[in-house]
């Protein structure tokens, strides 16, 4: 078979034509082609620019509109006295330095975007293909295996080929004597992969392989965060300079959670996703869905809302409740892991620990009444 990919054909047709030789059903040729933008009226390099920070605010919104309507107080972690008397920044320093971290990520994106190789099409049923061999490889191994647990898979094979000719083959051995297909280049029956093997292989490239890919940037990026969020709190020059400034929302909400001082937001973030989407190896497009997912992650945890609803304070226990007690003067020195799982709190012990509806209680009670002696200073000064 001929391969029209001129950086590969030569080794791509010899990969063919050892499939063959074996008995295994031939790899497809396939040319590749620049992959289509995801909308036809921006280019992607754009859009992973932008898509992130289009997220961030829209979920920011939502949460405030919640805020501003108070439309669900039942699930609130704060009262709004508590907004008002408890944090330390007014809400045009937290927007402002919000978007002067993420002109530092665009920038950063687009770095990234530059140095990696074009993204291209074409390509995905050879691909497919080869995990379909392998699969098909797998089987070989079936008749030993049986075999040391006292089965013949020979004969169970042969006594099922009639009922069930596809899992017959597979226990003996991955021979399909049935399964051919029309070579339509060289006019010829050729071996053919069971729809099994496709289907499989097919889950195997679309689905596993992109779920390892998230699973590992998720690893990464919370262990980077973790180490830099719980040193800034160790290290006494790194919090005063840096992380302080976080801190100055003992009462988090939406849109604050990429309040931070530049270098921090750069160091813990920015860099920790780059370095993250690195070392899992995802395209860009893969990338520009997994900055949105921990971009929306992020938002979420610092809502300041347990709604029992919201899927992503369910998918793992590092949610918004969670993440509210770091940010309260006596929980401060625990609950460090951000933005996905709380892995490396358990590991390392600084999980939280104890009951906090009490604590809660008397952080509520206190900014009532703080806010019930300014109106009561408010009334004697009339």
């Amino acid at each position: 078979m001929v391969f029209t990919d001129t950086a590969t054909g030569r080794t791509m047709a010899m990969m063919a034509n050892t499939t063959i030789a074996s008995g295994l059903p031939p790899l497809p040729a396939y040319e590749t082609r620049p992959l289509p933008d995801l909308l036809p009226w921006i280019s992607d390099f754009w859009l992973s620019l932008i898509l992130p920070h289009i997220a961030y605010w829209v979920v920011s919104m939502l949460f405030h509109i919640v805020d501003v309507y108070d439309l669900f107080p039942q699930y609130r972690l704060h009262t709004p006295e508590e907004i008002s008397q408890r944090n330390l920044a007014s809400r045009y320093e937290v927007a402002r330095d919000v978007l002067l971290e993420q002109v530092i990520q665009i920038g950063t994106s687009a770095v990234l975007n530059l140095l990696d190789d074009q993204q291209l099409t074409g390509h995905e049923n050879y691909e497919i293909a080869v995990w379909a061999t392998r699969i098909r490889l797998a089987q070989r191994g079936l008749p030993t295996i049986l075999g040391l647990v006292g089965l013949n898979a020979g004969d169970l094979s042969k006594t099922i080929a009639s009922s069930y000719p596809l899992l017959a083959g597979a226990l003996a051995g991955g021979f399909y004597p049935s399964l051919f297909e029309l070579d339509n280049m060289a006019g010829t029956a050729v071996p053919a992969f069971a729809s099994w093997e496709i289907l499989l292989a097919k889950a195997i490239y679309w689905i596993v392989i992109p779920g390892i890919k998230f699973w590992l940037a998720a690893f990464v990026l919370d262990s980077w965060q973790y180490l830099w969020h719980r040193a800034m709190h160790m290290n006494k020059w790194m919090y005063t300079k840096w992380h302080a400034r976080h801190h100055r929302l003992y009462v988090p909400y939406a849109y604050g959670a990429l309040y931070n001082h530049p270098v921090e937001g750069f160091v813990l973030d920015t860099l920790g996703a780059a370095i993250a989407y690195k070392c899992s190896f995802m395209t860009s497009r893969e990338g520009m869905f997994f900055f949105v997912g921990s971009m929306m992650k992020t938002v979420d945890d610092h809502c300041g809302y347990a709604l029992p609803w919201d899927p992503l304070q369910h998918i793992t226990s590092n949610n918004a409740a969670y993440h509210d007690i770091h940010h309260q003067s006596w929980g401060i020195k625990t609950n460090f892991s951000q933005p996905f799982f709380t892995t490396w709190d358990r590991i390392l012990g600084t999980m939280w620990k104890g009951d906090t509806s009490i604590k809660y209680e008397r952080t509520r009670a206190a900014a009532a009444n703080k806010k019930k002696g300014v109106k009561g200073e408010e009334l004697k000064d009339e």
